[in-house]
């Protein structure tokens, strides 16, 4: 009567269990957990919302302030200058012309700017960059719907006084209890 080696038994029983204990095998199992754990990570990132302003101070008080936004912690993936690979200094949507898409428009220095949650699992991300509007209005430019509808729903609901100027893109004044006239508008491409 011959013994048996630990392995040759667990090969008896489990086909293929060499294999998958193999140098080949090892990196295998390490790249699915790679996948998986990159899977976890991104789809437990919060959506972003970027909005460019024209007066960061103003912006904070109609945010923070007026709209009661709770500020937000930098979200991790804007640690490692996610969106800084797009490589385009900050230019106002508006004034950009057709052949600068969505994707080639990145803010500079993502991270800086004004962070608040909009909703369970969105931030809003305010930075600079907007010009002024028409009568020196002080301006908010977005390219997602979504978030301007959330900003408005937060204004009809704090009772703030509003203009929808226009639905499709979205364009709408909104006045803050200090008298200034904020003109919200959608960026479509």
């Amino acid at each position: 009567m011959t013994l048996l080696t630990s392995s040759s038994l667990f090969g008896a029983f489990i086909p293929g269990l060499d294999s998958l204990f193999s140098t080949q095998g090892i990196m295998v199992m390490l790249l699915g957990a790679y996948a998986v754990a990159m899977w976890m990570f991104l789809t437990s990132a919060p959506k972003v919302y970027t909005v460019m302003v024209s007066d960061m101070e103003l912006a904070r008080q109609l945010y923070e302030g007026e709209l009661e936004l709770p500020v937000a912690d930098v979200p991790l993936h804007y640690y490692y200058n996610y969106e800084q690979s797009l490589g385009t200094a900050a230019i106002d949507p508006l004034y950009a012309s057709p052949a600068v898409s969505r994707s080639t428009i990145g803010a500079a220095n993502t991270s800086d700017g004004l962070w608040y949650k909009l909703k369970k699992n969105s931030q809003l991300h305010v930075i600079s960059g907007a010009s002024l509007g028409e009568k020196n209005r002080q301006r908010h430019v977005c390219f997602d719907r979504d978030c301007l509808e959330q900003i408005l729903l937060r204004i009809q609901m704090r009772g703030m006084k509003y203009k929808i100027l226009r639905e499709k893109p979205l364009n709408f004044l909104v006045k803050d209890y200090a008298g200034n006239v904020v003109e919200m508008a959608e960026v479509s491409n």
